[in-house]
């Protein structure tokens, strides 16, 4: 199915640096995460424009937004996002199969070649993202692999300066 895909791919070398969940209400999902786990704090932070410069979906601009929280269970970066307008691969993803793990995340450093190597393997951009680091950096790529390994892929161009987020749960 995949004939040498780790040459083809090397960014799946890096291996898994963030997990993924949709969920219904982001603020009870993290309260809930903390206490049940002990994960935090997490940042928050709303995705939509200004702070995206720039979005798309199946290859058209498109206009989304989302809200997320990150945080670090070990060296592991757990994103919880609820989806709260336009078309994404998160409301699919909830019209598919209900809320929980959706993507699993990739590091890369040049998320342009990371793309056309995917081109090459035969796997799609679904949606996209960039723009939301401090400096106008970061970017970040859905690829569509659900079907082949049953669940989907980001390539995650990380910004170099992150941006302050909106809160930090708990408190400090």
């Amino acid at each position: 199915m995949f004939p040498d895909i780790q040459k083809t791919l090397p960014f799946l070398n890096n291996g898994v640096a963030q997990i993924g969940m949709v969920v219904e209400d982001l603020d009870s999902s993290v309260k809930n995460y903390h206490q049940l786990f002990g994960i935090g704090p997490w940042h928050f932070y709303t995705y939509a424009r200004p702070l995206l410069k720039q979005m798309s979906y199946h290859g058209q601009p498109v206009e989304y937004s989302m809200r997320l929280a990150l945080s670090n269970m070990g060296p592991t970066r757990i994103e919880l996002i609820q989806p709260l307008s336009g078309p994404t691969v998160y409301a699919d993803f909830i019209n598919s199969r209900g809320y929980g793990v959706q993507h699993l995340g990739l590091l890369v450093d040049d998320m342009q070649s990371a793309l056309a190597e995917a081109r090459v393997a035969g796997i799609a951009m679904l949606m996209d993202g960039s723009g939301f680091g401090l400096d106008g950096d970061g970017h970040y790529a859905y690829l569509d692999t659900e079907e082949r390994i049953g669940i989907m892929l980001e390539l995650i161009q990380r910004p170099k300066r992150r941006v302050a987020p909106e809160k930090i749960y708990p408190e400090a």
